[in-house]
């Protein structure tokens, strides 16, 4: 954890998924802090993972789970013939639209788990070979992937952006903060 999350309200616990889940996408946010469009989807490392790239990513994955949990399609569909799209920047997107993206659909996140009669409802998984048949998971399973999922992809992030220019977490949450980290 590079920036602490404050403890919620006693008992709520939707208040605290959603607080950690911010943390996390705040990870992701910073690594992308001052650089130009040619950095941000660059790939200096072996991976084939660009700061952009992650970015989107993470925010179409958020909106697919939360569509999948309103039982609604995802705004874009993804299969074997553009699942690589959703690591890339590609045609007109930016940084800066895919930010804009990103905050919409956390928006709709909080509004929608908040919204919810309870963390225990559950919705059925698609019928993907890796889901179990007839799988169900809850909201609250919804929002504990969503903060591993972006947790994993923030640490990618931190790699890729230490890799660019040698900015490290802290110093990008000091540089965020308006100060320095010494």
């Amino acid at each position: 954890m590079v920036k602490h999350v404050p403890a919620e309200a006693q008992g709520d616990e939707r208040g605290a998924l959603l607080a950690f889940l911010e943390e996390q996408r705040g990870g992701i946010r910073r690594a992308l802090l001052g650089l130009t469009e040619e950095q941000a989807r660059s790939r200096p490392s072996a991976s084939e993972l660009s700061l952009g790239g992650l970015l989107k990513h993470v925010a179409e994955v958020e909106q697919m789970w939360i569509a999948r949990a309103r039982q609604e399609p995802p705004a874009v569909r993804r299969d074997a013939s553009n699942w690589h799209e959703s690591f890339q920047l590609v045609g007109e997107e930016t940084v800066a639209s895919q930010l804009a993206y990103w905050e919409q659909v956390a928006a709709e996140t909080e509004k929608f788990i908040r919204s919810a009669p309870s963390l225990d409802d559950t919705f059925p998984l698609p019928p993907d070979p890796w889901f179990p048949p007839e799988g169900r998971v809850s909201l609250r399973w919804v929002c504990l992937h969503l903060i591993r999922e972006t947790a994993r992809h923030a640490g990618h992030a931190d790699i890729i952006r230490e890799s660019l220019d040698g900015s490290t977490a802290f110093e990008l949450v000091a540089r965020e903060q308006g100060g320095s980290w010494e």
